[in-house]
């Protein structure tokens, strides 16, 4: 299930064609439903089921039921076309104002795929309809599309609202501050998912002689690490009799033949099995278990604004405040080394994360260097390393003071001007206002 909610969520095929095959499935009901209302009218001749609609005789309504299930047919048809071009300028502006790594935001957008869906499903629906009904000269011998012009104006209804909803939410997309507020929920949510608060050291991880521990390569396409199915790990090592260690982390790229587990324990070898029931492979990074993966969209979106191309820094001041959050949140979680333990507590999992040191410097020093001579981002670096100083526990303190040293120092060597120099390094959560 979670492989199927991966694949339904990353891609834009699968829910546009259940659209389709939803269209013609209730076309094929809704002509069903009309033949057998027809057949009952027949038979009970003292009761008009056409009275209870506008439209008294058969022919009008067949001629007029006609005519507006070819109007619909065609503005959905229209309408799926605007969908697809506003979809298109959305990606192209994503992809080459942000950063080609939130292209996947639209792409996961189940309001697009819902409204493509419906837009589908309600053009094939018309399109089939329309083909089978047909007003005759004779009244009585016309099926009178009761069920199937009210499905199509339903139809017609509910795709107007979406596509308002579709217009709002690819407008929102758009706008560089709901896209770094995307990004940072979908993190918050992964670092909620991360052990423990309290405790701000690696948990130590002495399971066994990792230099006698047989490696189990990689085998397949090569491609991202996207997530390790952690209880199935844990599940297998432990009906085999052995512990893992997962070489790589989540978000490194993979060749053929490079090393993906270390195997300890007696067991039988568990084969190229393993990998295919517990590891994802993709082509690119996502959220699922990559800790550092919403900072580096942050962080590229910043660099991205400080280039001399775009010349934003108040932008990459927007995208510090979403990293101060973020780095808060990872300060009092276990970082590095994380174990996995089966129901009696034997290590079967071992798991490796960035320390801290490596995300800060993931976090900062990329917008440093390019931000070095701009006042508004070397303030906002000040006052974060101001805040997350009173947040930060006492054994991860040494690297904040450390990267703060070097914005220091950068900023000494930018700003020769003491008076400038005091100016750059003066604390503000704006920048400068």
């Amino acid at each position: 299930m979670p492989r199927l909610r991966k694949r339904l969520r990353d891609s834009l095929l699968i829910v546009p064609l259940i659209g389709l095959i939803g269209g013609w499935a209730l076309a094929s009901g809704a002509i069903q439903l009309d033949t057998f209302i027809y057949e009952l009218d027949e038979r009970w001749q003292d009761v008009d089921l056409r009275d209870l609609w506008f439209l008294r005789t058969a022919a009008d309504l067949g001629a007029a039921a006609k005519a507006a299930l070819g109007t619909m047919s065609s503005a959905m048809l229209t309408f799926i076309g605007v969908v697809f071009s506003i979809s298109l300028v959305a990606l192209q502006m994503a992809a080459g104002q942000f950063t080609p790594r939130v292209v996947r935001i639209y792409i996961e957008s189940w309001v697009t795929k819902t409204t493509l869906a419906v837009f589908l499903c309600t053009f094939l629906y018309t399109l089939r309809v329309q083909k089978e009904y047909a007003s005759g000269n004779d009244a009585n011998d016309t099926v009178v599309p009761y069920v199937g012009a009210s499905l199509a104006m339903g139809f017609m209804v509910a795709s107007l609202v979406l596509f308002v909803v579709y217009v709002n939410s690819t407008v929102r997309l758009m706008r560089v501050t709901h896209v770094m507020d995307r990004v940072t929920r979908e993190s918050l949510r992964l670092i909620e998912t991360l052990p423990g608060a309290d405790g701000a050291g690696e948990e130590p991880a002495h399971t066994c002689d990792l230099s006698q521990a047989a490696v189990l390569a990689h085998r397949g396409r090569p491609g991202v690490l996207q997530a390790v199915h952690e209880h199935r790990a844990v599940r297998l090592a432990e009906r085999q009799g052995l512990t893992l260690h997962l070489v790589p982390q989540a978000g490194d790229y993979l060749c053929p033949g490079e090393p993906l587990f270390l195997v300890c324990g007696g067991g039988p070898d568990p084969g190229p099995d393993l990998q295919q029931a517990v590891v994802d492979i993709g082509v690119e990074r996502t959220t699922e278990q990559d800790v550092g993966f919403g900072l580096r969209q942050l962080v590229d979106i910043a660099v991205r604004a400080l280039s001399a191309a775009v010349n934003d820094p108040t932008t990459a001041v927007q995208s510090l405040d979403r990293i101060q959050v973020l780095l808060a949140a990872l300060a009092r979680r276990p970082l590095g080394m994380l174990v996995h333990r089966d129901g009696e507590g034997v290590v079967r999992l071992v798991v490796t994360t960035p320390q801290w040191p490596e995300l800060l410097d993931l976090a900062l020093s990329e917008i440093q260097d390019y931000g070095i001579d701009s006042a508004q981002v070397t303030r906002r670096l000040a006052a974060l390393f101001d805040a997350l100083d009173r947040s930060v526990p006492d054994g991860r303190r040494a690297a904040l003071a450390a990267r703060r040293a070097r914005l220091e120092e950068a900023v000494r060597r930018s700003q020769p001007d003491v008076e400038r120099r005091e100016f750059a390094l003066h604390a503000d959560r704006q920048g400068i206002g």
